[in-house]
């Protein structure tokens, strides 16, 4: 027969006073509860040496089903806390109830604008540690402030050809200027030796520079009056294009394309402009613009060139012309059309502009 201790061991939910008194303080889950009431209560009520009463028994269960109905309140309150223990296991529950409220309803259409779509994660284009690196270490190299120049300077540009003679006045004038100011050229250690050299050179045309005299103003001013003055960025621009279009050699279809000018300066222009073009700081640039036009300009009379050799070994071509294919023939035409267009593009001329269009 179980003495005192062991039956109250089966129900060890608090202390009592009296004979519990010495009971467990251990804190039992629920199911540990109802296990031990289910299988140790037929032990004490079969003993009949025990001294525990109804009433204890009666007090035992009743704290019992009080402590049970706590820990069910407390889980049912739980929040986000609750969603660190979740599993799928839900028993009789549903994955659809939190916190007490049905949310099965709300997943149609109904309840679309409670949702809060998440921010969509973009995936980095590059994940090279190399350039990430290269990135983070790189320091850009502070410039050099730019030399100061006289607060009067004429707008001289490049394309316009005024005689060299006016640009050594010009760089007199603004050595001259910065003497005035006490301007030192700065040092720059890290560029190295050939750096240094320039700089002792720029400095010593500084130092050594004189005022303009009234000679040599008066011949600026009228060197200023001998270049193409009246050639704007704009009008430059349109004659590179035209060289581009139609070769260096056409000079009537470059006028035209000129807006503003006459043939005559676009002749004069263009004359200067190849004696001189190598003056141009982006002259390369521009020759392989003009170049580049000129080879395409080749291509088209070398075809045409081609094209009348072969239509002329035909007395009726549009019946009689045979055509090569190898192995490269495409399967959207048949021979006839494509003897048609031939035909035709020899008709109205292959260089022709929107020559498509006349067919």
């Amino acid at each position: 027969m179980p003495d005192s201790k062991q039956v109250i061991m089966l129900f060890p939910i608090r202390e009592y006073p009296g004979r519990l008194q010495d009971s467990a303080s251990a804190k039992l889950g629920k199911d540990e509860v109802l296990n031990m009431i289910r299988h140790g209560a037929s032990h004490v009520f079969a003993s009949k040496e025990s001294e525990i009463t109804d009433d204890d028994i009666d007090r035992i269960m009743e704290e019992s089903e009080k402590k049970t109905e706590e820990i069910k309140q407390k889980l049912d309150k739980l929040g986000e806390s609750s969603l660190r223990g979740f599993t799928l296991d839900t028993g009789d529950n549903s994955v659809y109830q939190f916190e007490g409220e049905d949310y099965r309803d709300k997943h149609g259409k109904g309840g679309m604008g409670m949702w809060i779509e998440p921010p969509k994660r973009e995936r980095k284009a590059n994940y090279a540690v190399d350039a990430y690196f290269r990135e983070a270490l790189r320091v850009s190299e502070p410039k050099a402030p730019k030399a100061p120049r006289p607060p009067k300077q004429p707008n001289v540009q490049d394309f316009q050809f005024f005689p060299p003679r006016l640009f050594e006045l010009l760089d007199q004038e603004i050595y001259f200027f910065r003497k005035s100011i006490s301007y030192r050229v700065p040092k720059n250690p890290d560029l190295g030796s050939d750096a240094e050299r320039v700089r002792k050179e720029e400095q010593g045309k500084i130092d050594n520079s004189d005022v303009l005299t009234e000679e040599e103003t008066a011949e600026k001013e009228d060197l200023l009056q001998q270049g193409f003055t009246n050639w704007s960025k704009r009008d430059f621009n349109q004659f590179i294009k035209a060289n581009e279009k139609y070769g260096r050699d056409d000079l009537d279809s470059i006028s035209r394309d000129v807006e503003g000018k006459t043939a005559e300066e676009v002749m004069e222009y263009a004359r200067v402009f190849w004696e001189r073009c190598n003056e141009l700081q982006d002259i390369e640039k521009i020759m392989a613009q003009i170049e580049r036009g000129e080879s395409k300009i080749q291509r088209r009379i070398s075809i045409k060139r081609a094209l009348d050799c072969k239509l002329a070994r035909y007395r009726a071509p549009f019946h009689q012309l045979r055509i090569q294919y190898g192995t490269n023939k495409g399967k959207n035409y048949t021979e006839e059309e494509d003897r048609f267009l031939i035909c035709m593009l020899h008709k109205l001329g292959f260089d022709k502009e929107n020559v498509y269009d006349e067919f």
